[in-house]
């Protein structure tokens, strides 16, 4: 009798599938610049497309629309965030080293996501009137809950100064650590570490000699 064949197993297209991933990580990229530089409404499929070096037809292989890449790259930046923020919020940490921990996991988080920042920055108030951008207003409640609990703590426990304002700091704070994605460049001079390490001892010890 002739012997049955045995039907082949196809293994599983691994590589394609992990370059189509790297490509759609690349396009996502090269998108976040293009929004971060031009602006979201001034941005087309079209010149996306023409920075990533492809015809605007194969971009939508990738993407069905430009707010879908946007809302990725935001979520991307803002799951990352909440990742870190959340580690630091659970260690159990005192006041000030929960701010410090705080502020360095912010510059960590433009040096990953400075494009991302940037969007954030100019974008949001804009966009959390749209429905599929409404994680954004989520986000920024959980943020400023998590500074001025950092804050009311320290003052409670006599770590800050009793005359704080909290919301005021809370603000300059939050305003000075993120505009540094407008001139931070990945790579350069300074690591995150060593900026935060310079903006706490400026923001927390003051930059007079004391005598």
């Amino acid at each position: 009798m002739p012997t049955k064949k045995k039907p082949q197993v196809t293994a599983p297209k691994k590589p394609m599938a992990a370059a189509a991933q790297a490509r759609r990580h690349e396009l996502l990229g090269t998108a976040a610049e293009v929004f971060a530089e031009q602006g979201y409404n001034a941005t087309t499929v079209r010149t996306i497309a023409d920075h990533a070096g492809m015809l605007a037809g194969s971009l939508y292989y990738h993407f069905d629309s430009k707010e879908s890449m946007l809302e990725e790259i935001l979520r991307t930046f803002l799951d990352e965030l909440w990742d870190g923020y959340d580690s630091v919020l659970a260690s159990g940490l005192g006041p000030r080293q929960t701010l410090e921990a705080l502020v360095t996991e912010s510059f960590r988080e433009i040096d990953r996501h400075r494009a991302a920042v940037a969007i954030y920055q100019k974008e949001s108030k804009q966009l959390v009137a749209q429905d599929r951008f409404a994680f954004l207003a989520d986000s920024q409640r959980r943020f400023e809950k998590a500074w001025l609990s950092t804050l009311e703590r320290g003052v409670a426990e006599r770590v800050f100064r009793a005359d704080l304002d909290v919301r005021l700091t809370y603000r300059f704070v939050r305003d000075t650590v993120w505009v540094a994605a407008s001139w931070y460049r990945p790579g350069g001079q300074h690591s995150p570490e060593e900026i935060a390490r310079q903006y706490l001892s400026m923001v927390l010890d003051g930059i007079a000699v004391r005598e």
